[in-house]
C-alpha cells in the first residue's frame, strides 16, 4: 500500500533525519516548514506557517498524505504561551487535511519534559521518579506537550486515524539552525577550546556528571516514528525513545575531548553554564569560520547553549525506560558515544567545524 508523509517541522533534527529516511524506505515525503530551504533530494518542500490556517488550507490543498509526523514547535516566553501557540499549530494542521480524509496515522514528537515540566519549573516535581515509564500520571502543572497530545487525540476521534506519540530524551543529529542542539553546540564549544587553549570545562550540574541518564539518536527516532506508524500493536500508545545505553558524563566528556583532540578538565568547584563561558564566543567563531573557510560563520544558527545548560543542569538523575517499544518488537539500539562522533563527522564534512 502505498505510503505518503506529511513531515512538519522537516528542517529540524528529528524532521531532517525523518525524511531522509522515510526517503530511503520508498515513502513519498512532503516538508513543512517556514523556510524549507533545505537539500533533501526527492522531498517536495512546502514553505507554510503553521498558524495561519488560511495558507495552510491553500498549500495542503492537493496534498492526501496517508501520514503526518509533527515534529517541531516554537518557543515562547511562558509556558502559558507555549500552550496556546504550539498547540495551535497542531489542531491548524490537522484541520487542515481533515476534510480529505487520506491521514491513516498521525506521530507526535514531544520529549521528556512530559515527566520533568515545562523550562519554567524544569525538573522540581515532586512526582517525578526514574526510570521514566509511559504509563506514568502526567505532571499536576502547565504543559503544551499534554496540549498537543489532546489536540490529537481530538483530531483523531473526529477523524478516524490512529496516533502515536514519541518521547525523546534530548536528541543527536545533524541540523542546522534549529533552537535546541547538544550535539552540534558542544562541537563548536570543544572547537573553540581547541582554537584559543581555552580548558572544556563540563558546564553542567554534579548530579549530571556523576549520575546516570541517556540520549537519542536522531536516526534512531527516525525508525520509531516508522516503526510506530506501520505497526498495528503500535497504534494509539505512547513511548518514551531512547538509545537503549547509559551513561555518565564524567565518562562521555572524556570521549567527546578525546574526539577533539582535548584534554578533558575536572568537574569546577562552581558551576560555570556554557551561556556564561561562550558569552565572547560569536566574534571567536567568525574567526575560526574564516580560517578554516566554513560553511556557516554566525554560532548563533549552530550552538543553543541556553538548551545545553537546561539539560546538563538538571538536579536530578534523568533515565527513561524503554520496556514497552522492546516488548511490541522495536529493538534497536545505538551506542550514544558513537552518535556524537557520528554527528561530529558529518559536521566535519560539511565545513560545519574544521
Amino acid at each position: 500500500m502505498e505510503r505518503s508523509a506529511l513531515v512538519a517541522g522537516a528542517t529540524g533534527i528529528v524532521g531532517n533525519n525523518l525524511a531522509r529516511h522515510l526517503l530511503e524506505r520508498g515513502w513519498s515525503v512532503s516538508g513543512l516548514a517556514r523556510r524549507p530551504g533545505i537539500d533533501i533530494a526527492g522531498m517536495l518542500p512546502i514553505a507554510v506557517d503553521l498558524l495561519d490556517p488560511a495558507s495552510l488550507g491553500s498549500a495542503l490543498r492537493d496534498l492526501h498524505p496517508t501520514h503526518v509526523f509533527f515534529t517541531t514547535w516554537l518557543a515562547q516566553k511562558t509556558e502559558a504561551e507555549n500552550i496556546l501557540i504550539n498547540s495551535a499549530m497542531v489542531r491548524n494542521l490537522l484541520d487542515a487535511l481533515s476534510s480529505a480524509r487520506s491521514v491513516r496515522h498521525v506521530a507526535l514528537v514531544t520529549g521528556l519534559k512530559h515527566y520533568l515540566g515545562p523550562f519554567e519549573s524544569y525538573g522540581q516535581s515532586s512526582l517525578i521518579a526514574t526510570p521514566f515509564r509511559e504509563d506514568q500520571p502526567r505532571l499536576d502543572t502547565e504543559n503544551f506537550y499534554y496540549a498537543q497530545e489532546d489536540a490529537v487525540f481530538a483530531a483523531a476521534k473526529r477523524d478516524g486515524f490512529s496516533w502515536s506519540i514519541h518521547r525523546p530524551h534530548t536528541i543527536i543529529g545533524y541540523a542546522v539552525g534549529n533552537a535546541m542542539n547538544m550535539g552540534t553546540t558542544l562541537a563548536a564549544y570543544a572547537t573553540i577550546c581547541r582554537e584559543i587553549g581555552r580548558p572544556f570545562l563540563f558546564p553542567g550540574s554534579a548530579t549530571q556528571w556523576n549520575a546516570l541518564t541517556d540520549m537519542t539518536d536522531a536516526r534512531l527516532l527516525a525508525r520509531h516514528l516508522e516503526w510506530a506508524a506501520t505497526t498495528d500493536a503500535a497504534r494509539n500508545q505512547a513511548f518514551n525513545v531512547v538509545n537503549g545505553d547509559v551513561f555518565r558524563w564524567k565518562w562521555m566528556w572524556g570521549r567527546l575531548a578525546a574526539w577533539f583532540g582535548l584534554q578533558p578538565a575536572a568537574l569546577p568547584s562552581e558551576r560555570l553554564p556554557l551561556e556564561r563561558q561562550m558569552s565572547d564566543a560569536p566574534p571567536i567563531w567568525s574567526d575560526i569560520a574564516r580560517k578554516h573557510h566554513l560553511a556557516e560563520p554566525d554560532l548563533n544558527r549552530l550552538a543553543s547553549a541556553w538548551h545545553t545548560d537546561g539539560d546538563l543542569g538538571r538536579p536530578i538523575e534523568v533515565v527513561t525506560d524503554m520496556g514497552k517499544s522492546r516488548r511490541l518488537g522495536f529493538l534497536d539500539y545505538q551506542a550514544t558515544d558513537e552518535s556524537f562522533f557520528d554527528l561530529f563527522t558529518t559536521l566535519r564534512e560539511k565545513r560545519i567545524i574544521p
